[in-house]
């Protein structure tokens, strides 16, 4: 028998009453048993539903009818033994009351129902053969044994849930007078399956658990090996650099001759005169660049993570990683030896008070975000100043902002200056909007914050502010500007006055960083390109494909607590690295990792305020695990 696509809808009650309401009507019972023909019947019944909003095809109601009389009939057989069985079928008061008017096929018109298939399938032939289904006992054998009757099923068992329980009715291919053999009689009775009396939603619920559980059990073996092959490999590159180092140290001996009459000996056992030994890496995907190769290359000494070369040299740190492999390990511990611990001798606003500029009659959603994302991260306040349209707007959206409407008043500098003594960073840009006024007072709440040496982050519309009037913020070295594309397009125009080289964003975004005095740059893109003309990051933790607005304002609200805690913390934490560069990394970080974990929920519908929901889980994977 082919199986019908219909099958596995499931019915709700509802339906299943509508549908019995419809079916049990005395037209439709009459035109069921006065045609051979019964499609057109339940095409009826189907017109029908969809005008009560249930949307079902014709064979979809005529198994369900079927399914409900092989119930009926189970539980019908079931209560003459036990007067109990009736209580498994939930429609068996209203079967009862539409099959009692009915009077059965007679017994010598069963020979003559021909079975052509589902659709010609005669209404009294079905409850017939239900019928004679419940009389079947347990052995197979059937109360009706003197008719035989042709059916359509297979010789397999089909199982068929009834009321939460499930039986398996033996349908034979054709029935005989003849006893069964009797090997199948002596057969001893198999006992039940595992899941046997569980229901069909039960039993998917456990295979989904399982489901699921197999797959958590695979990321973490294949974590584990992933970790295992970078162990090998990082040994394996230390064993390189080892003889590379002992190479370079022969090279020198070699290549030094007899000395000059006007040479002073070196303390180092490596001349200055030497030629540099060019040196080539062994392919190891997208790894660290080990220091130690940059320090024979340029005959500097040794240093810690973050190496620093001489003033006008330009390193690459790149920094490309994803969650369980030990190439992150070089950054991220730095990122969290800036974390302050949580203790109990901290009094409120010790962890972070962050200021957001921003807010407009237009745009309220961004300084949200932005401040409920430094909350989130592990600021104690945060603060926003907006114009008084957005005030009541932003307030709405959450009780633990502190929101000041005083963006566009007259004295807004002012009323704005007397609260930076209380905060420790500043956000600027996130739904500022470009009204002159908005923009002006932007420009010196930046170059009073500068005198006060407060970390400030330019995003959005303040970084237009910066591609009109660069010198706002050039030269700040607790400056960080967080341009996407079009704003670092911008702004490497305004700069170097010719158009942007598309085909190299490192070098482009190096170029930008020097141009505006060693300020540190987060480039939004593929990869984040984090530098400040010295140094350079690269972060390529996995995030999504997904773009929605609003990523960019959790970026730099997150990147205000990063920002406060790294130039707050000791000066050996961040190994004397740039602590913008690892503010930044870390920002950057968490903000793909949001992503990646909102995305993996919401697929396409992720939005910001998914993303926002996984910045507790994902700081804690990312810097506390």
């Amino acid at each position: 028998m082919l199986v019908n696509a219909t099958r596995g809808f499931l019915w709700s009650d509802m339906e299943t009453r509508a549908l019995l309401n419809i079916w049990g009507e005395h037209d439709v019972q009459t035109a069921l048993d006065g045609n051979f023909r019964n499609s057109h019947v339940y095409r009826d019944v189907a017109n029908r539903l969809c005008e009560l909003g249930f949307d079902r095809t014709p064979d979809q109601c005529r198994i369900r009818v079927k399914s409900l009389k092989r119930q009926y009939f189970q539980a019908k057989e079931g209560s003459r033994k036990n007067g109990q069985y009736h209580k498994m079928c939930k429609f068996y008061d209203e079967m009862e009351r539409i099959l009692s008017n009915r009077s059965l096929l007679e017994r010598q018109d069963i020979d003559s129902v021909a079975v052509g298939g589902d659709e010609t399938m005669d209404e009294d032939a079905e409850s017939t053969e239900l019928l004679q289904e419940a009389h079947m006992d347990g052995s197979g054998e059937c109360s009706f044994m003197e008719h035989p009757v042709k059916t359509e099923y297979p010789s397999c068992p089909i199982p068929v849930t009834v009321g939460g329980m499930s039986s398996f009715p033996t349908k034979q291919s054709s029935l005989t007078k003849t006893n069964p053999p009797a090997t199948s009689s002596s057969r001893p009775r198999r006992s039940k399956k595992r899941f046997a009396n569980m229901s069909l939603e039960k039993l998917m619920e456990k295979f989904l658990e399982q489901s699921m559980e197999a797959e958590d059990n695979f990321y973490r073996l294949e974590e584990q090996r992933l970790q295992a092959e970078d162990k090998r490999r990082e040994e394996e590159h230390s064993r390189e650099l080892q003889m590379l180092q002992m190479l370079g140290q022969i090279f020198a001996g070699i290549s030094t001759p007899s000395p000059a009459p006007q040479a002073t000996p070196q303390p180092s056992c490596i001349s200055q005169t030497n030629p540099t030994v060019p040196l080539t890496h062994p392919p190891c995907g997208n790894r660290n660049h080990p220091p130690a190769l940059t320090e024979f290359a340029s005959h500097s000494q040794p240093a810690g993570p973050g190496l620093l070369m001489e003033e006008g040299e330009t390193q690459f740190i790149e920094r490309s990683f994803s969650l369980g492999t030990t190439a992150m390990d070089s950054v991220i511990p730095l990122v969290r030896k800036t974390i302050p611990p949580l203790t109990s001798k901290k009094h409120k606003g010790q962890d972070g008070r962050i200021g957001i500029i921003g807010g407009c009659q237009e745009y309220t959603g961004a300084p949200f975000f932005a401040a409920i994302s430094a909350l989130k991260v592990g600021a104690d306040l945060s603060h926003v100043f907006c114009t008084k349209d957005a005030a009541p707007v932003i307030k709405s959206y959450s009780p633990e902002l502190i929101v000041h409407p005083v963006l566009d008043g007259p004295n807004a500098v002012e009323e704005i200056e007397k609260w930076l003594p209380r905060l420790h960073s500043l956000v600027v840009g996130p739904g500022l909007g470009r009204e002159e006024m908005l923009l002006k007072n932007a420009k010196e709440i930046i170059e009073r914050s500068k005198l006060r040496g407060i970390p400030i982050i330019i995003d959005a519309d303040g970084l237009w502010l910066v591609a009109k009037e660069p010198s706002v913020i050039q030269g700040y070295q607790r400056g960080i500007l967080t341009p996407n594309f079009m704003e670092f397009t911008r702004l490497y125009e305004a700069m170097h006055h010719e158009p942007l080289d598309s085909t190299d964003h490192k070098r482009s975004a190096q170029q930008l960083s020097i141009a505006m005095g060693h300020l540190t740059l987060v480039l939004k893109g593929e990869e984040d390109i984090i530098t400040d003309g010295k140094n350079m990051l690269t972060c390529n933790q996995e995030g999504s494909g997904r773009r929605c607005g609003g990523q960019g304002d959790l970026l730099s609200g997150s990147l205000g607590v990063f920002a406060h805690w790294a130039f707050s913390s000791p000066p050996d934490a961040a190994k004397g690295m740039n602590p913008s560069l690892v503010a930044a990394f870390g920002a950057t970080s968490l903000t793909r990792q949001c992503n990646r974990q909102a995305f993996h929920k919401h697929s396409r519908s992720t939005t910001t305020s998914d993303m926002i929901q996984e910045i507790s889980s994902a700081f804690k994977k990312l810097f506390e695990s």
